[in-house]
């Protein structure tokens, strides 16, 4: 009860000093709680709803994140961001309601809208493209993408910006506006394509053969088998280098995993070709000497006739 008659004086003071009844004073101060209770409940709904989409395309597997994961986490962090600004503008457009008529002031906005709105072409711009980034599904939270000329994964988006974190570490925040390209790396499938050369002395049909048997067992792999997208493809001879016979193998992989399949299919055929006897190369140059000095010629000549054995 003091409780109660502490806060019954403090109102009716309030209502003295404000000069007006103290009916008034209560209902205010009632209005003013539903609102920011209705705000609270509406964020903890938000919140929930955010986090009962991420668990819906959770499918357990935290080694491979598929389309329909990485589609869920970007639609429940733009419902976070957008749902929390608009409920909390909602809030407190209610509450500056409570003390002064808002309607003179909402069309007074709409008018100042407009010709701020001529000032930040850049940002209409931001916000209609990225809405259009995300109902055409071009990229999503955790797609490893190429932005323009920046490469990294995607690491958070709304409707004005991109976060794209480089391999290095370093944090991108690109405008929407500004996305003239999206590539895109992870969506579907993936692809490894690995060149690897082996000296011209080798014979060229056994060691295509010999790709395809350590393909074969890739495949077989408990492990890096079911990372694969279908079975490896040894397409055989791609080039003829400077040094080396390039022979191409194709692995399909699943999304992302195109860079973790490669460096673990060149350790693997690194060691069978070493173990076969096979020479992956290094570049090499033959050099003419060409001497003027004829004395100097003969004296070269002589040392290397020495030299031979």
């Amino acid at each position: 009860m003091e409780v109660w008659d502490t806060l019954s004086e403090a109102l009716t003071w309030l209502a003295g000093v404000l000069d007006i009844e103290l009916a008034d004073v209560v209902r205010t101060a009632f209005r003013f709680v539903t609102i920011w209770s209705a705000v609270w409940i509406g964020l903890s709904l938000l919140k929930a709803g955010a986090r009962q989409i991420e668990r819906s395309v959770d499918d357990g597997d935290d080694g491979v994140s598929t389309h329909r994961e990485k589609r869920g986490r970007t639609l429940a962090q733009l419902m976070r961001s957008v749902g929390r600004a608009l409920l909390v503008s909602l809030g407190l457009m209610l509450t500056l309601n409570l003390f002064v008529d808002i309607g003179p002031l909402l069309a007074g906005a709409g008018v100042l809208g407009l010709a701020v709105s001529f000032g930040a072409q850049s940002l209409v711009k931001d916000v209609i493209s990225g809405f259009f980034l995300l109902l055409e599904d071009q990229l999503a939270v955790g797609d490893v993408v190429q932005i323009n000329d920046r490469l990294g994964h995607v690491e958070h988006m709304s409707l004005r910006v991109v976060q794209v974190r480089s391999f290095d570490g370093t944090l991108h925040m690109i405008p929407c506006g500004n996305i003239a390209m999206v590539s895109n790396m992870t969506r579907v499938f993936s692809k490894a394509i690995i060149e690897i050369g082996v000296a011209y002395g080798a014979a060229v049909d056994r060691v295509i053969e010999l790709f395809k048997d350590e393909s074969a067992r890739f495949a077989a792999d408990p492990e890096f088998g079911p990372r694969l997208d279908g079975e490896p493809i040894v397409e055989g001879v791609e080039s003829l280098a400077d040094s080396a016979v390039v022979i191409r193998t194709i692995l399909k992989t699943k999304p992302g995993l195109q860079w973790m399949v490669a460096r673990e299919f060149r350790r693997r055929v690194k060691n069978r070709l070493d173990a076969e006897g096979i020479e992956i190369p290094f570049p090499q140059r033959t050099m003419w000497l060409r001497v003027e000095d004829p004395q100097l010629a003969a004296a070269l000549t002589r040392a290397k006739a020495d030299e031979t054995p």
